[in-house]
C-alpha cells in the first residue's frame, strides 16, 4: 500500500520532491519506495528525466487500478474506524482554525466515547480521497465528482509578512499593497492565486511552496509575504512571522467534504457544531 500511495503522490504532484511533501517523507525515500513497487513488479512504471516524470504505458494500467485499490482500502478503514466510534477530520493547513478546539469539545461533550480525530494531510482533498479521514476541511472546490460539500463559513484574509517588514507596522492592508512583491502559494491546496489582484496591482510573481512549514520558511526569511485564510494565522503563529488582516480582500470559503455514498455516522452532529462556531464570527 505504501508503494502504490508513493507512486500515485508522483503522479498526482508531477515529482517526487513535490510527492515527498505531500508524504511528509523525502524525496529519495519516495523514489525508493517506487522503485521497489517497480522491482516487484517487473515493469518500469514511470520515465525519469532531469525535467520531469511520465508514465510509461505499462504505468497508465497501473495506477489505473492503484486507485481502486486504494479506494477499497480506504473504505475498510473508514468501516473499521465507524465501528470503534472514531471521526477523523482531515485537513490540508490549519483544520477550523481557532473554532478547532472548541468545537472538539462541543463534540466531547455530545458524544462521549466518540473521538474526533484531525488529520494533516496535504493533498487536494486533505486525505479524504487518500483514505486518511472521513470527512476533509477544504477551503479549494472539490473536484472530485464523487465528494458531496456543506458549507461551514467564511474566514478573512490575511497578508503574512517578515516581522520586520515594512507593511508589518501597519494594523490592516490592502490588496494593492502586495503589488510587485513575490508571493508564495501552495498550488495544491493553497487558496491565494492571480486572480485576487487587478492590473496594476498584481504581485510580481507567485512562487509555488508545498505545505505550511516551507511557506512559513520562506517569509520569515524575507524571501517572499503570503496570503492566507485567517484559520492559517491563528493555527501557524511563528517567530518571525507578521499576520496583518487584508481589509478590501474576499473571504475564504470553509467547507466539509465526504464520499457522496458513504456519509460517515456524526456528519449531521459536525456539521452542526462547526456551523455553530462559524456563525459566531
Amino acid at each position: 500500500m505504501r508503494q502504490l500511495r508513493a507512486l500515485l503522490a508522483v503522479v498526482d504532484t508531477g515529482t517526487f520532491t513535490a510527492a515527498a511533501d505531500a508524504l511528509s517523507t523525502t524525496q529519495a525515500s519516495v523514489s525508493r519506495t517506487v522503485a521497489a513497487l517497480e522491482r516487484a513488479l517487473g515493469v518500469r512504471v514511470l520515465h525519469r528525466t532531469t525535467r520531469e516524470v511520465a508514465l510509461t504505458p505499462a504505468g497508465h494500467g497501473v495506477v489505473a487500478h492503484a486507485r481502486r485499490v486504494l479506494e477499497e482500502v480506504a473504505a475498510i478503514r473508514r468501516a473499521a474506524e465507524r465501528a470503534r466510534g472514531e471521526l477523523r477530520v482531515g485537513y490540508a493547513w490549519a483544520a477550523l482554525g481557532r473554532h478547532t478546539t472548541a468545537v472538539q469539545r462541543a463534540w466531547a461533550a455530545a458524544s462521549p466515547g466518540a473521538a474526533l480525530v484531525f488529520v494533516q494531510s496535504n493533498t487536494p482533498t486533505a486525505g479524504l480521497t487518500e483514505g486518511l479521514a472521513d470527512v476533509a476541511v477544504l477551503r479549494r472546490p472539490a473536484a472530485d465528482p464523487r465528494l458531496r460539500t456543506a458549507r461551514l463559513g467564511e474566514e478573512r484574509r490575511f497578508a503574512a509578512l517578515a516581522a520586520d517588514d515594512p507593511l508589518a507596522r501597519r494594523r490592516s492592508l490592502l490588496l494593492a499593497d502586495l503589488a510587485g512583491r513575490v508571493l508564495a502559494s501552495d498550488g495544491t491546496t493553497g487558496t491565494t492565486t492571480a486572480s485576487l489582484w487587478t492590473a496594476p496591482h498584481e504581485p510580481a510573481a507567485i512562487r509555488d511552496v508545498r505545505g505550511v512549514d516551507p511557506w512559513l520558511t520562506a517569509i520569515a526569511a524575507g524571501q517572499v509575504a503570503g496570503v492566507t485564510a485567517e484559520a492559517t494565522a491563528r493555527q501557524h503563529p511563528r517567530p518571525g512571522v507578521a499576520y496583518r488582516p487584508l481589509r478590501d480582500a474576499p473571504p475564504v470559503p470553509v467547507d466539509l467534504a465526504w464520499w457522496a455514498d458513504a456519509p460517515p455516522p456524526g456528519l449531521p452532529r459536525l456539521l452542526d457544531l462547526a456551523r455553530a462556531r462559524y456563525a459566531r464570527g
